[in-house]
């Protein structure tokens, strides 16, 4: 009876160590945590469809108004010039995407969400400030142009196997049913309103995307899920983009990313 008492002191100095240290990185994990989670409910397969529609929703409306300045601006070359924009914004999106989907692995999709939209519709309003500037941001902002990676990597960790495929679907359905109406939509308000109109919607639109993803788009990356350190390396077979023609699992990420990144 007397020998229980001694031990208890030095269980308790041996486990005041854990004890202080656990509660700091609970603490830790909290605030974090509390942070990341802030939105509308649980992260879920709608929020990262609303995102998507409303990115390429605006985009889309630009469609009749951007041939407009294509054609003034360069008149002789008008389809030339489309196509050699475009095709810089693919490579440098080819080139970035994993990148940007590793660095979100360390930290979080919410802050990569953000900047790929953010950047994605910057170039919209130098539509009527600037042509020239307009075509040349559209042309860098390939390098953040990869909503898409970042999106099914959001979707990938609030779902389990069995439901993915299921998930990207509803997500790509979302992609293209902005494309199919944000045209036709876009064409009608230029016809009878003018392309200045039609700028200034599809601006207010991306920013309704920033600020819905600011405010109402929960984390999905759970913080045990990511790295102790935020400064942890990242290895170029995480960043390699010629890595995703060989991927040998979970082939419908693979492919929906290039397609719809290259679209």
């Amino acid at each position: 009876m007397n020998a229980e008492p001694p031990p208890e002191p030095e269980e308790k100095a041996a486990l005041e160590p854990e004890a202080g240290a656990m509660p700091e990185k609970r603490a830790g994990a909290r605030a974090t945590g509390g942070s990341s989670l802030q939105g509308f409910g649980r992260p879920s397969v709608y929020h990262a469809a609303i995102v998507i529609f409303l990115e390429f929703f605006a985009w889309g409306l630009l469609t009749t108004p951007m041939l407009n300045v294509l054609h003034d601006t360069f008149p002789q070359h008008t389809f030339l010039m489309n196509g050699l924009i475009q095709g810089v914004k693919g490579l440098l999106s080819f080139l970035s995407a994993p990148l940007i989907g590793a660095l979100s692995d360390v930290w979080g999709r919410k802050p990569f969400l953000l900047c790929t939209v953010f950047f994605t519709c910057f170039p919209i309003p130098l539509m009527k400030i600037s042509p020239w500037w307009y075509f040349a941001m559209i042309s860098m902002s390939g390098v953040f142009s990869v909503t898409f990676s970042v999106i099914f990597a959001y979707v990938a960790d609030i779902t389990q196997a069995h439901e993915r495929s299921t998930a990207y679907g509803w997500v790509s359905a979302t992609f293209a049913a902005s494309l199919v109406s944000s045209p036709a939509i876009g064409a009608l308000l230029s016809a009878s309103y003018g392309d200045s109109l039609v700028v200034l919607v599809a601006t207010v639109v991306a920013l309704l995307d920033i600020c819905f993803i600011l405010l109402a788009v929960p984390e999905s990356l759970p913080e045990k899920m990511r790295p102790l350190s935020w400064g942890a390396q990242i290895s170029w077979r995480q960043a390699d983009p010629f890595a995703l023609f060989r991927i040998r699992t979970d082939h419908l990420l693979g492919i929906d990313c290039y397609i719809m990144q290259h679209a």
